[in-house]
């Protein structure tokens, strides 16, 4: 068991847990920042979670959500206060109710997490800080600790996986209960040069176009709440033409961007009558590159299977490798 140490102390009214690994301290830090290793130990084994947002950073938040033996679910939230790359980060951690909002009856904590360098490899301290004795002892109660130190025990083998998690990784889908799909893939590039890669229409014409023999004629980028943007290709030798439009819900540059979307056509020109879906796009700079994360809310489980049984994933790590290959390489 990688946990090491549990100190309680009521007087200052913390609860600090300390585990030991024999991985690099940046493997570490990877685990907790990339929603892909974080769900596999942020739980305990009978619970595991399901992180559908992970900002990571200042500001930002986290949804999650344990899924139990009998199918039942309990949510909790992050809510992003500090960061300092690679050595710490401090959320505002609380229960949430099943449609995601904070549960009022339950309090929202504060908790603290350290990374450092051993003579083995890296020690995580976790500390959280609680608003009163009362409130310390009902979580303590409820199996916190029990809870971390089963979670904990997952940990080993997350990091030990590095093949799950390399950089060379084609891009990889998570369905996410009945209406969303997640997608992600390690971009081999900066945070702020896929950021710029994603909401510039130049370097957008040069790698978000799928299969060879396709052009964009129309890149028409949204940045702002409220500004709406449109994306239209067409095929060099055949004429055949589609698009995307949506509207930019809200964003924090250059980590997190949501948007609607819809299908456009010849027949369709303006998606009326495409259905709707709902995207948050998270960039997270990790070991190798970074990690492009992009959330998908369909309306409904038919309409999922439908436009990913399409290649949507296929064409987008054609893409993503052009943005490697052609844009970021030539930086």
């Amino acid at each position: 068991m990688p946990v090491t140490a549990v100190t309680t102390d009521t007087d200052a009214l913390t609860l600090s847990v300390v585990a030991d690994f024999t991985a690099p301290v940046r493997r570490l830090w990877d685990a907790y920042l990339d929603p892909r290793q974080l769900e596999r130990f942020w739980g305990p084994p009978e619970y595991p979670a399901t992180f559908t947002r992970h900002d990571g950073c200042v500001g930002g938040l986290s949804t999650y959500f344990m899924t139990g033996p009998e199918g039942d679910t309990h949510g909790g939230y992050w809510k992003w206060v500090a960061v300092d790359e690679g050595r710490s980060f401090e959320v505002r951690d609380g229960f949430a109710r099943p449609d995601g909002t904070p549960d009022p009856e339950l309090p929202e904590g504060r908790m603290v997490v350290d990374f450092a360098e051993t003579a083995l490899g890296s020690r995580v301290t976790v500390t959280s800080v609680f608003g009163s004795l009362e409130e310390m002892e009902q979580l303590v109660a409820m199996g916190q600790v029990e809870g971390m130190r089963a979670a904990m025990g997952q940990m080993d083998a997350v990091l030990e996986d590095l093949a799950s998690f390399a950089a060379d990784l084609p891009t990889q889908l998570q369905l996410v209960g009945d209406r969303q799909a997640r997608t992600s893939r390690v971009v081999r590039g900066g945070l702020e040069q896929v950021w710029r890669a994603h909401h510039e229409a130049e370097l957008l014409r040069r790698w978000m176009l799928g299969p060879d023999g396709w052009e964009m004629p129309v890149c028409e980028v949204a940045s702002a709440p409220g500004e709406r943007f449109r994306y239209e290709w067409q095929h060099v030798e055949s004429g055949e033409r589609f698009g995307f439009v949506g509207e930019f819900l809200e964003g924090a540059a250059p980590v997190r961007a949501v948007t609607t979307e819809a299908m456009v056509s010849p027949a369709d020109p303006d998606g009326a009558n495409s259905p709707i879906t709902r995207n948050e796009l998270t960039l997270t700079p990790v070991a190798g590159g970074t990690l492009v994360t992009l959330l998908i809310t369909y309306p409904d489980a038919a309409t999922r299977e439908m436009i990913l049984s399409t290649g949507m994933v296929d064409g987008m790590e054609t893409g993503y490798a052009r943005l490697e290959n052609e844009v970021l390489a030539a930086a």
